[in-house]
């Protein structure tokens, strides 16, 4: 299950680089949130500390509450690189 997360997230943060309205980046932000919480706890549950905390990281970094403005191509550069971590994680744990 945690690969077909890490592939939505991907997914949802690739479509980042289209022009959507704003509250599309906003669910993003929540699904993010929401997933990369789920990614930690069963970081968590594996006893994988550098995936617990960078999911933590990204948890925080995406959270919808207390938004961090880090201006629009910068985020696109935030969300190409996640989402390819995404993609190469969730290979990576296809093939252990």
């Amino acid at each position: 299950m945690s690969q077909g997360i890490k592939f939505i997230l991907a997914v949802l943060l690739f479509l980042c680089l289209i022009d959507w309205p704003y509250g599309y980046y906003q669910m993003v932000r929540f699904c993010s949130m929401a997933g990369f919480t789920y990614l930690a706890y069963q970081a968590f549950l594996e006893d994988q500390k550098t995936e617990l905390y960078v999911f933590l990281l990204l948890a925080v970094l995406f959270q919808p509450v207390v938004k961090i403005s880090l201006g629009r191509t910068l985020w696109n550069i935030v969300d190409v690189l996640v989402g390819l971590g995404l993609v190469f994680s969730a290979l990576r744990k296809k093939q252990e």
